[in-house]
């Protein structure tokens, strides 16, 4: 292996890793917000429980998010140094702000809502809640405008060989930010309801003593899981067609298509084979994939050979053509995990209903083990996202190979590399046995009721 190779493998799995936490992250924190808000406005106090005992999943979950999450903009200066020199004009003021404005906002807030129970009125107390929520989704949103950038680059000129901005609400109001972050958004939401379901069932598995508020709390992650799942599917349709449109590369690769079709099949099931430029086997559906790009059962969508052929005459000579085995499966793995989660969350949502609602043990124990399938779907959402674009670091402008450090030997890239992955593993071993550990309590166990005289 080369240090290219290696440098994309460190990347791969420290950005993997960090994002088994951010959709957590992200959807907790607008949950206890709202659970907190429930409580304000009808004094229930199995809400308040619920706040406290999710919040502390929650800001595991949280500290591990940034520990992993240091990491990668270390990364840029390490390994992606070119990179770094080529795109540090634009990268660095969406990172900056995320860091000043946003992370400070988020973690100054967690630190006030952790030490407010009691000293703060119930009211004052949700008010930090969602100030956690509006900080870390603002984190969100600037991440993915640098991110955004890399998949489709606006606002920018080229200038003694870097790209320079010059047109700071152009990066902002750039179509593909507007179509990602919305669909990482309610993925965080899915994520959050199937983590509330999968760990409200293992209570009920298990009869806990106070089986009530872990109720309510299944009843509130199916619903959030649901709407959740809902949105993800719906703007990732739109998002597809945007992708066609602007990255049509990605798109055909996704569906192994290598010549162009009007009307266009839709791949069911294809084992493509790049060296040969075809597919040595596939199932299609006639006109299907034509219907999901225009909304209609007619309209031309590019194979992945002639787009080759379009990026030679606009880029110059070179093979543009990403891993089409990897797009192909990981986009099927992401979609088909969606639909499940689907198919999921509305049966329980439908179970929930009823106020005294009961479940099977075996309905329980699936329901304990679709905690995994929303970290499934978004992990290989995002390596669809990034190996699809390939060769490209960013569309159109600088390929991967060319944004590598040209000072770091393969040693020290497979050194890091190795203590990274081994590192982050041993992270993640001590954070799921912390969230076993409070996972495990009952929410009566350590809780403190607020003072009439304080509220």
């Amino acid at each position: 292996m080369d240090v290219l190779a290696i440098s994309r493998w460190q990347f791969a799995i420290v950005t993997v890793y960090h994002f088994f936490f951010v959709p957590i992250t992200l959807g907790m924190s607008i949950s206890i917000a709202i659970m907190e808000t429930i409580y304000v406005k009808t004094g229930n106090e199995n809400y308040r429980k619920m706040a406290k005992f999710w919040g502390k999943l929650f800001l595991i979950n949280f500290a591990i998010g940034v520990a992993t999450g240091i990491v990668q903009e270390f990364q840029f200066g390490m390994n992606w140094s070119e990179y770094s020199r080529f795109m540090g004009d634009i990268f660095g003021a969406p990172l900056a702000i995320e860091a000043l404005l946003a992370f400070y906002m988020e973690s100054t807030f967690i630190g006030i809502w952790i030490f407010g129970w009691n000293k703060f009125s119930p009211k004052g107390h949700a008010a930090l809640a969602w100030l956690v929520a509006l900080g870390s989704n603002l984190s969100a949103i600037w991440i993915l405008t640098a991110n955004s950038f890399m998949q489709e680059p606006v606002g920018y000129a080229l200038a003694n060989g870097r790209a320079e901005m010059v047109d700071f609400f152009a990066l902002i109001a750039n179509h593909h930010l507007w179509y990602q972050f919305p669909h990482v958004f309610f993925s965080g939401i899915t994520q959050a309801g199937f983590f509330i379901m999968g760990i409200s069932a293992w209570h009920m598995l298990k009869k806990t003593k106070n089986i009530e508020p872990f109720k309510i709390s299944m009843r509130f992650g199916a619903k959030a899981g649901l709407i959740g799942i809902i949105f993800v599917v719906f703007i990732g349709h739109f998002q597809g067609q945007h992708l066609t449109a602007h990255q049509p590369m990605k798109m055909a690769a996704a569906e192994a298509l290598w010549e162009t079709e009007n009307p266009a099949s839709m791949s069911l099931f294809a084992i493509p084979d790049q060296a040969n430029l075809k597919n040595s086997f596939n199932i299609t559906l006639p006109n299907i994939l034509s219907f999901l790009n225009y909304n209609k059962f007619k309209g031309e969508v590019k194979g992945i050979n002639n787009v080759q052929k379009e990026y030679e005459k606009k880029y110059g000579p070179g093979d543009y053509i990403p891993n089409v085995l990897g797009s192909y499966w990981t986009f099927r793995i992401m979609v088909g995990v969606g639909f499940l989660m689907l198919l999921i969350a509305f049966i329980v949502y439908m179970k929930t209903r009823k106020e005294n609602f009961e479940c099977k043990p075996f309905n329980l124990k699936i329901i304990f083990y679709s905690i995994f399938l929303p970290t499934i779907g978004i992990s290989t959402g995002w390596i669809f996202t990034e190996i699809a674009r390939q060769p490209w670091i960013v569309f159109g402008l600088m390929k991967t190979e060319q944004g590598i450090s040209k000072a770091v030997s393969v040693g020290e890239a497979l050194t890091t590399l190795i203590g990274f992955t081994v590192l982050y593993a041993i992270l993640i071993v001590f954070t799921v046995q912390l969230w076993k550990k409070y996972a495990k309590k009952d929410m009566d166990e350590d809780y403190e009721p607020i003072n009439p005289s304080e509220a």
